[in-house]
């Protein structure tokens, strides 16, 4: 049985509100308005990550905030996540969590691939028609968020009329830190792909049990 899992929470700061977050595997993603965390501000769509307890100041304006926690199963964690998911992890493995974001092109598709590890995305604009072996077909619309486990393959197709990007935090194999976790079906696809922009913006190592 998976001994951890993957949260997201989508987080809506009155102004000025303070938030002490327990120790955890942590990505904080400013989506909109000003927060500073353990003192530093962040700017909107940047991102933070750590692993101990930290402390958030929203702004004057308060502040919208996507929280991805990798922790163990009985762990407690402020408010009620948006999506969560079991991830099954070798606790001699070595990993990474990574957060970034996939901006499409109109129209742009994403041809039959596969994933190194499992992550959730969320849909920050547009909509994208989504295709995950053995479940059924899907249109997710901005503010939606899903999981893919990276070992069924994926077809994704993005508006054509509209601008279309999500962040995802995955938890990958640290071996290929710096690297694509992307495996195409088939090999010849990634290079007749419509470009896609990718801004990397957390590629962190860490260890099991700590926190």
């Amino acid at each position: 049985m998976p001994a951890h899992v993957l949260r997201l929470s989508r987080d809506r700061l009155a102004p000025a509100a303070r938030t002490a977050l327990p120790p955890a595997n942590r990505v904080l993603y400013l989506l909109e308005g000003a927060l500073a965390v353990d003192g530093r501000a962040l700017a909107v769509g940047s991102a933070w990550h750590g692993a101990g307890a930290c402390a958030t100041v929203a702004g004057p304006g308060g502040a919208t905030v996507l929280r991805y926690e990798l922790v163990k199963k009985d762990a407690r964690t402020p408010g009620r996540p948006l999506l969560a998911h079991d991830v099954s992890l070798d606790a001699n493995g070595a990993y990474l969590m990574r957060c970034d974001r996939v901006e499409f092109e109109l129209g742009a598709e994403a041809r039959p691939h596969r994933h190194r590890g499992g992550g959730i995305r969320y849909l920050v604009h547009g909509t994208l028609e989504l295709r995950i072996e053995g479940e059924r077909d899907r249109v997710i619309k901005a503010g939606e968020a899903w999981f893919e486990s990276g070992r069924e393959p994926v077809v994704a197709r993005a508006s054509a009329t509209e601008e279309t990007s999500f962040v995802r935090c995955a938890i990958l194999p640290a071996e290929i830190r710096g690297q694509s976790s992307i495996v195409y079906v088939d090999p010849a696809e990634g290079a007749r792909m419509r470009p896609r922009t990718y801004t990397m913006y957390v590629d962190e190592p860490f260890t099991l049990g700590k926190p």
